[in-house]
């Protein structure tokens, strides 16, 4: 019973937070990767404030790892986002039992608390911008955001996004 305490709070812990899956062209050679620009039409299904949000995110981060966004640029950057509206899955709990002998009786319901959240999916692209222009790296991050979130709160989203996206970019060989 001891060791089941840290098990379920670790599960809570590791459980709770994006989810992050990363595909990328094993024959690339992300070496060459060394200047980047955002594809000109970029259609993310965000606002536009949202937009550059995400792409001051990615700037930071890349520019922290040495890459420069520059008009002659080794690869494009694309993004668009999936999302919907659901209500919160944090609930309190209220129950009414009670019972005697051998029969007993039960009601229980669930009040959502924290307002709805928009789950997103945030897809970034990286595309060879020398030779067809296809597809090398991708990153699809999920994660809710709520509804309400102020200003601040968008921006160290988008930021905590993008920097889990791009952890591992460039792939090691």
């Amino acid at each position: 019973m001891k060791s089941f305490l840290p098990l379920a709070i670790s599960f809570l812990l590791f459980s709770c937070g994006p989810s992050v899956y990363v595909d990328y062209e094993k024959q690339q050679d992300f070496s060459e990767f060394t200047t980047y620009q955002f594809y000109p039409d970029i259609d993310s299904g965000l606002n536009e404030l949202d937009d550059k949000r995400v792409i001051a995110a990615i700037d930071s981060v890349l520019q922290l790892r040495g890459f420069s966004r520059t008009d002659h640029n080794r690869f494009y950057i694309n993004f668009y986002v999936n999302e919907s509206i659901s209500n919160s899955r944090s609930t309190i709990s209220v129950g009414i039992g009670g019972g005697g002998g051998n029969v007993g009786v039960g009601v229980s319901g669930g009040i959502p608390i924290g307002g709805r959240v928009i789950d997103q999916r945030l897809t970034i692209d990286f595309i060879d911008a020398t030779k067809d222009q296809s597809l090398v790296w991708q990153a699809v991050v999920t994660d809710e955001l709520k509804e309400k979130a102020t200003p601040q709160q968008k921006e160290a989203y988008y930021l905590s996004m993008v920097g889990k996206a791009l952890k591992n970019f460039p792939p090691k060989k």
